[in-house]
């Protein structure tokens, strides 16, 4: 294949600590991920959002070199390159702040060759 669109988190409001599913991504050399923020609420809420790799999809996951998006506090739209992925990806969110801390996001990653 010559490029993949994969949706890692879909638009919906998200709370706490997560990782979104993995996917096989090894046949791919660079990509672009895409992240939507068309909501926030909550008080001093703030989203770190990275992209983990992973060798064989075990349980042991480890923070892609130049792979974490600026820390976000509102809506907008950002895209980040990526490069040097391996084999297995994922997104790795943490939403922290008071009053219930919620980001309505999407997150989609377009893979090429």
């Amino acid at each position: 294949r010559q490029s993949q669109s994969i949706t890692f988190f879909t638009s919906a409001a998200y709370t706490g600590d997560a990782g979104s599913t993995s996917y096989e991504v090894g046949e791919f050399t660079e990509a672009v991920a895409l992240l939507d923020i068309t909501a926030v609420s909550g008080t001093s809420p703030t989203m770190d959002l990275k992209a983990q790799v992973n060798a064989d999809n075990g349980s042991t996951w480890f923070d892609l070199t130049d792979g974490a998006f600026t820390q976000k506090t509102a809506t907008g739209q950002t895209a980040l390159k990526l490069t040097n992925f391996g084999k297995y990806l994922r997104f790795y969110q943490d939403i922290g702040g008071t009053a219930t801390p919620t980001f309505t996001f999407s997150l989609t990653v377009v893979l090429k060759n």
